[in-house]
């Protein structure tokens, strides 16, 4: 198996952020907005979009299976979304079958290993958001890694 490597993010000017930020949907109000209009389709999404360098993104962790950046949009000091490099029609956990085991217990390592490598030895928080109640916005499996802060319980 091919080793992990750490890549250093390149600097961006806000240009690059406007490009970031024009592929993705009109500002609306909240998250659960964004999710509620959000369709699943078969159409390339932002994070494919990442994936193949066609946007830029702060790449903190890359494998041959997974990719993993900083959230545009941090919810906690640390904030990375790690998602598989080959969709093979994982838009969403529901969407699993046996043969995702792989990818998802790799995913699951993975985030781990950046964990550690953001110096979150105190603790974080894993979320995956599955369907619009559950405020997901791209349909492309994800997960979000949070850290950095003190989490409550229930999330809200």
């Amino acid at each position: 198996m091919r080793q992990a490597t750490k890549i250093k993010p390149s600097s961006s000017g806000t240009g690059r952020l406007q490009l970031l930020t024009s592929h993705l949907l009109p500002p609306m109000a909240s998250e659960k907005d964004a999710a509620l209009a959000a369709v699943p389709a078969d159409s390339p999404t932002i994070f494919d979009k990442i994936i193949n360098k066609e946007i830029p993104a702060k790449v903190v962790y890359e494998d041959e299976k997974v990719l993993a950046f900083r959230d545009i949009a941090p919810q906690a000091p640390t904030h990375i979304v790690i998602i598989p490099k080959l969709k093979d029609g994982l838009t969403g956990l529901s969407k699993a079958e046996e043969r995702h085991c792989e990818i998802l217990g790799h995913l699951l390592y993975s985030a781990k290993r950046i964990a550690e490598q953001e110096g979150l030895e105190d603790g974080f928080r894993i979320v995956i958001n599955d369907g619009p109640k559950g405020c997901q916005s791209v349909y492309h499996l994800h997960i979000h890694l949070l850290g950095g802060r003190q989490m409550n319980w229930p999330p809200g």
